[in-house]
């Protein structure tokens, strides 16, 4: 049985981009976890994505991202992807 294989790719952002750029990792299909950090070091938010999980179900979830970005100026974005 093959399994898949992780890896991570970090962006640092400002708030004013977070929002744009984790709807863009969403739409991409390979991502199975979005961490936000702080410029501190600190984890705002983990974003767990399972495959299927689109639209209405993330309305929440976007606007966690957009109190977050309203709240910080830098931030690092985690994005954990697999390699199929």
């Amino acid at each position: 049985m093959d399994e898949d294989k992780e890896f991570s790719e970090h962006y640092e952002l400002s708030g004013e981009e977070v929002l744009a750029k984790i709807k863009e990792l969403v739409h991409e299909g390979n991502v199975r976890r979005i961490i936000i950090t702080s410029d501190e070091g600190k984890r705002l938010i983990e974003i767990p994505l399972t495959v299927g999980v689109v639209g209405a179900l993330l309305a929440p979830v976007w606007a966690a991202i957009g109190a977050i970005a309203a709240l910080v100026t830098k931030c690092t974005v985690e994005v954990i992807r697999i390699d199929e």
